[in-house]
């Protein structure tokens, strides 16, 4: 029998779609709703204690109105500081987003990689504690940047950026001591690898950029192996808790990842 449930995916914004793309390609009849927390955006510039006190109870709100199989906390900020206190919260599998620090540090030759992602992720002592395990023997530079979100937004909203913008974000992280060497960046942001061919192209000199799309997908894949799925399905559905002008100009960007129905929580 054909399980209508859906995998429900939750961000501040539009980044999470570039973890749903991945999953999309892994579960291609798996029904979709994605989440942006449009009335709380940005994460990236909030505390600690005004996320870890939003997150949870906004996903369960959502878990009572969508009945997900699955939830995926497609956001770095809100993972690294909210994901133990969802999990205790709701009684179904819960996915979060972590930097793709560990994949960094084996695909660096010069054992200095970059992690670009928001102020409230990259001081956390998770990011610490990954490259404490995972990187040890690399140099790890960290920057955050709330505009390179805003462009991530702007871009889904069809609006022309310009290249120097990117230029000055990077500066961030190629400006720090020791930063002339690095050859990976970690996108540690969901947002950033929806803009990743302007960072490539803003880069000093050749990089490579990693994030945790795939990772995810596979983890999606895995715990929801063996599980019915619905023939088609269906249409994709975007969610925002907030629903203005901003919100309505990313109609037509959602609509090309899949999510062509637009409600508001």
């Amino acid at each position: 029998m054909s399980d209508p449930r859906p995998i429900l995916f939750f961000d501040s914004g539009v980044g999470g779609l570039s973890i749903a793309g991945p999953a999309r390609m892994a579960l291609p009849t798996a029904p979709f709703v994605y989440v942006a927390d449009s009335a709380g955006f940005p994460y990236g510039e909030k505390s600690e204690a005004e996320i870890a006190g939003r997150v949870p109870a906004l996903l369960g709100r959502l878990a009572e109105r969508y009945r997900p199989r699955l939830i995926v906390i497609a956001c770095n900020t809100a993972s690294t500081i909210a994901l133990p206190a969802v999990r205790a919260a709701l009684d179904l599998p819960v996915v979060g987003t972590v930097p793709a620090i560990k994949p960094a540090a084996l695909m660096s030759e010069t054992r200095t990689i970059g992690v670009l992602g928001t102020r409230a992720t990259v001081r956390q002592a998770y990011v610490d504690d990954l490259a404490a395990r995972f990187a040890s023997d690399c140099r790890v530079i960290r920057h955050g940047s709330a505009a390179l979100v805003e462009l991530a937004e702007a871009k889904l909203r069809g609006e022309t950026l310009s290249s120097e913008s990117f230029t000055a974000v990077l500066d961030g992280l190629f400006g720090q001591e020791g930063g002339e060497a690095i050859d990976v960046i970690v996108n540690a942001c969901t947002h950033f690898p929806l803009v990743e061919a302007e960072l490539a192209a803003a880069a000093p000199h050749p990089v490579r950029f990693v994030d945790g799309g795939p990772g995810i997908a596979r983890r999606i894949a895995f715990l929801t192996q063996g599980q019915d799925w619905p023939a088609d399905r269906g249409e994709g559905v975007a969610v925002f808790t907030h629903l203005g002008e901003r919100e309505a100009a990313l109609r037509p960007g959602l609509a090309l990842r899949g999510f062509t129905r637009i409600e508001a929580l």
